[in-house]
């Protein structure tokens, strides 16, 4: 295969051991550059506004929270329930949607800018193919592991709110119970000595 003046040589994918070689034109190396600036300067950007990142995921999170209590709960009572675990899970949610963002959001925002000004390009090229299957590949087991950390954390918040049910519970029932045994113990009056008395 005989390579232009303006195209490069390029292996399908380094990391196997492979026979595919892919010639880019001078246009699609240029392409190829400004996408993976596009994507790092967007990589650089979550990093940099972080704490502008964390706002927007709290934001969102109150109103998927209200969103979910209004639309989907009926109980009164569930619904209590479910705003007291959301703000004890609000920190945790906080760093694992910042974590999430940071590693996923600039390749989707670099991917639809990218779709953006494409001008409805219909086929599309083998590199993008191969960049795609690895990037689902790494971005499928970072879901994995992240549904797995989620799972973990939604036991967790479940057998704390398991053991302040039981607590509360176990403190009225006790509570209802000396009550209702001993009424005359608590309200007795108690008699005043008159142990200071004058000089």
């Amino acid at each position: 295969m005989v390579a232009h003046k303006n195209s490069i040589m390029v292996m399908a994918n380094p990391t196997k051991k492979s026979n595919q070689i892919i010639v880019l034109t001078k246009e699609e190396r240029i392409a190829l550059k400004s996408q993976q600036e596009v994507l790092l300067l967007l990589q650089q950007l979550a990093a940099r506004e972080e704490v502008t990142v964390k706002l927007i995921l709290d934001r969102l999170y109150d109103l998927g929270v209200l969103n979910i209590i209004q639309n989907k709960l009926r109980p009164p009572i569930l619904k209590g329930v479910v705003r007291g675990v959301a703000k004890v899970a609000k920190p945790v949610a906080g760093l694992a949607g910042v974590y999430w963002f940071q590693q996923n959001c600039p390749q989707l925002i670099a991917d639809w800018l990218i779709d953006q000004v494409a001008f409805g390009n219909p086929e599309p090229k083998t590199t993008e193919i191969l960049e795609a299957s690895t990037n689902d590949l790494k971005s499928s087991e970072s879901q994995n592991l992240q549904v797995k950390q989620l799972r973990s954390q939604v036991r967790l918040l479940t057998s704390i709110l398991i053991i302040v049910i039981t607590f509360f519970g176990g403190s009225f029932v006790w509570l209802f119970y000396s009550f209702k045994t001993k009424p005359s113990s608590l309200w007795q009056p108690t008699e005043i000595s008159d142990t200071f008395t004058a000089k």
